[in-house]
């Protein structure tokens, strides 16, 4: 009998956590500064999105730290059960500071959440996603934030623009207005909202979390997707 006992390879979370990092290159089109960069970790590697603090633009409506906010969503989505942010975590290290590292996501780049929508098939994975946004109060869902990957899974990226204690939803993801929310997602926003873990709220403030808890109970007591808001502007720009 072999006795050979190799160590367990890292999971993603473990890779992202303690990988070292080394920048591949800058993300095109991205307002802030963006990286993709290699993680190698025990032999193992793999590739992340790597978003410094100190490459975000300063914004009138949102302070700084935006990568906090990538790393609540993931979190959330985490304790929800859904699988809809990849793998997100703190790096204090990272080569240009402090920021959060996302597990990259090896996509068909050609599809985005117009092109998906034509598939049948990832209409309940869609409809986790408008969800998810609902309660995480996203003010930047554009079309291109919706990846799906070489197994059919449809993920959700760039959350820096979410959590903010006044509404601020701007989402492509209108075609579900007035369809009533699947009762498992109900079920499980009032679960979390009743017990927010605190891998997730370490992440917001006290107005941010009370808004989040406010949501959640508006959401499920609406129980259906709302419609846009003619009074707000409900669409991101670009849209894609």
């Amino acid at each position: 009998m072999s006795t050979d006992r190799r160590p367990p390879t890292p999971d993603a979370v473990t890779l992202l956590a303690e990988g070292e990092v080394e920048i591949e290159g800058r993300l095109p089109w991205s307002s802030n500064a963006s990286f993709v960069v290699t993680l190698c970790l025990d032999g193992v590697s793999g590739r992340a999105v790597y978003k410094p603090g100190r490459g975000e633009r300063a914004l009138w409506d949102f302070p700084g730290g935006l990568y906090r906010r990538e790393i609540a969503a993931y979190e959330l989505s985490h304790a929800l059960g859904w699988d809809v942010v990849p793998e997100t975590v703190m790096r204090w290290d990272g080569p240009l500071g402090e920021g959060s590292l996302q597990r990259f996501v090896d996509a068909d780049f050609a599809e985005h959440y117009f092109t998906l929508m034509e598939h049948e098939d990832l209409g309940d994975q869609l409809r986790a996603i408008a969800a998810f946004d609902l309660v995480a109060n996203n003010a930047d869902r554009k079309s291109g934030h919706c990846l799906i990957d070489e197994e059919r899974h449809v993920w959700g990226i760039d959350h820096g623009l979410c959590f903010h204690e006044e509404p601020k939803l701007r989402t492509v993801m209108w075609d579900f207005a007035g369809e009533e929310i699947p009762e498992d997602l109900l079920t499980d926003i009032q679960r979390v909202a009743d017990d927010m873990p605190e891998p997730f709220t370490q992440w917001l403030d006290s107005d941010e979390q009370a808004a989040f808890r406010r949501r959640a109970a508006a959401v499920v007591r609406l129980g259906r997707y709302p419609d846009p808001d003619p009074n707000f502007r409900p669409y991101p720009w670009p849209l894609v």
